[in-house]
């Protein structure tokens, strides 16, 4: 049987036709409110179950809980703020109202504001990132933030458009997709670049020990030198149908800012997972982490704060590829010096794709190479 959703219970806030119908009629006598690209995402996302068990943006108590316990008030784990900011000079409504929220002028959703809160940005990025540091990216973004918060229920209208529709499941239909496969346990891939053998290695070893694999990148606002998005789905797509077998793996995509909050960061993209119907994680070395923010192992080691949390993690230490083993492993199966290692550096490999330097067939296989040369340029700017 695939996971429980988290809290117990899978969240679905999408209005029907009828009352889409209705409310887009009477689009006039609503006060509306454009939100970013960011808000809209995490609108999406509540509505589809992604981020059960919450059913609308954070109010002033929840956020408080999650900055000071790591939980919403009923004890559920969370670490990550879901929250819709504002400017106070733009305010055109009050909390009980109901109001329309839009990005670039199309509505996309109705909600019901319960709280309307200030909050103080040096709490929040202590907490959520452990630094004030602009340099960090996570930070950047909340000091960009309005000054108020507005929290309460939503109802998706309509979905954003998507280029990448084909790719994407909501969490009732991977539930179904699992069930239809006959998958118990199954194993989540966080991923934000494209594939190198060491990124296969990790997959394959956790497949061993459930019955499917769910490769989930994640899809959306990036910092500039990551991998655009096409380029990692399309890298994924040539390494899934020459080296993965069918029946056991799944490619989809999760639309979603990273925050590069490291170990934080790490037990809500399991919570998310969870609510998809995984029962496992992989956690690998510097996960979700920017810069030298993390510990390289440090959201591995913030699992043990979750006993109740209801999704294993998989974890990885150091890997490298050693010529003398002639493959992937770690210095716990490898007895050979340093001499005989070479680096899965991420680092490396973009510097010799940029080059146009092809990675050796041991870092990174090459039909997944010439992939990726098919576009002229594969990063973020």
């Amino acid at each position: 049987m695939v996971n429980r959703a988290h809290g117990g219970r899978l969240q679905r806030r999408t209005a029907n036709e009828r009352t889409r119908e209705r409310i887009l009629s009477e689009a006039e006598d609503y006060p509306v409110l454009e939100i970013s690209a960011s808000n809209a995402v995490d609108l999406e996302n509540i509505a589809t179950g992604v981020l059960s068990p919450l059913d609308g943006f954070m109010m002033s108590d929840q956020l408080q809980s999650v900055l000071a316990n790591m939980r919403l008030p009923d004890d559920i784990p969370w670490t990550i703020p879901v929250v819709l900011d504002i400017n106070e000079d733009v305010r055109a409504f009050d909390e009980g109202d109901t109001i329309l929220l839009c990005e670039g002028g199309e509505t996309l959703g109705r909600m019901h504001v319960d709280d309307i809160y200030s909050y103080d940005k040096r709490e929040y990025c202590r907490s959520v990132f452990g630094t004030e540091d602009p340099d960090h990216p996570g930070v950047a973004s909340v000091k960009e933030m309005g000054h108020f918060l507005v929290g309460g229920e939503i109802d998706l209208l309509k979905e954003r458009e998507n280029p990448f529709r084909d790719y994407y499941l909501t969490p009732t239909e991977t539930r179904i997709l699992f069930r239809e496969r006959g998958w118990d346990t199954v194993v989540a891939f966080q991923t934000r670049n494209v594939a190198h053998v060491g990124h296969e290695f990790l997959q394959k070893t956790a497949a061993v020990f459930a019955d499917g694999l769910f490769v989930n990148p994640v899809i959306g606002k990036k910092k500039v030198g990551d991998f655009r998005d096409d380029v990692i789905l399309h890298s994924y797509d040539v390494l899934l149908k020459h080296y993965y077998p069918r029946e056991i793996s799944h490619l989809s995509i999760l639309n979603y800012e990273m925050k590069y909050a490291g170990p934080k960061e790490a037990i809500h993209h399991a919570i998310m997972r969870k609510n998809f119907g995984c029962t496992h994680i992989i956690i690998g070395r510097d996960h979700a982490g920017v810069g030298n923010y993390y510990g390289p192992f440090e959201a591995q080691e913030i699992f043990r704060e979750f006993p109740d949390l209801g999704m294993e993690p998989v974890t990885f230490q150091f890997f490298f590829h050693c010529r003398k083993c002639m493959n992937i492993v770690n210095s716990k199966i490898c007895p050979h010096g340093p001499e005989d290692h070479e680096s899965l550096s991420g680092t490396k490999m973009r510097e010799m794709i940029v080059s146009g330097e092809a990675p050796p067939p041991h870092l990174m296989r090459p039909e997944v190479f010439e992939a990726i040369r098919e576009f002229e340029n594969p990063f973020v700017e």
